[in-house]
């Protein structure tokens, strides 16, 4: 399957949100058809495992998203407690997206 390629100049939207007791904000793009193409994640504290972490998933993400992944299939395949809370940082983002989408 190809890369989805995205428009070097594009809209990007984005979402602060405390994840763990720590600050984080991401940016989010979108194809031209509003599905999910990119998410960027950056900690408030920098040059920690945890901001390393963040940005290393939301790579990740990104490149899944562009070969066709969708969405809500990673959100359905991340890691969750019994509560359905989201354990990892991608799941709490996917999260976020998702309620702002209802």
């Amino acid at each position: 399957m190809a890369r989805r390629r995205l428009p070097d100049r594009r809209s990007h939207e984005v979402i602060a949100f405390i994840f763990r007791g720590r600050a984080y904000t991401a940016g989010v793009g979108r194809f031209a058809d509003g599905s999910l193409a990119e998410i960027f994640i950056d900690a408030e504290k920098q040059s920690t495992d945890a901001a390393d972490d963040a940005r290393d998933a939301a790579v990740t993400a990104s490149i899944a998203l562009q070969y066709g992944a969708p969405a809500q299939a990673i959100r359905d395949a991340v890691t969750r407690d019994t509560a359905g809370n989201p354990a990892g940082i991608i799941g709490a983002v996917l999260d976020l997206l998702a309620e702002e989408r209802k």
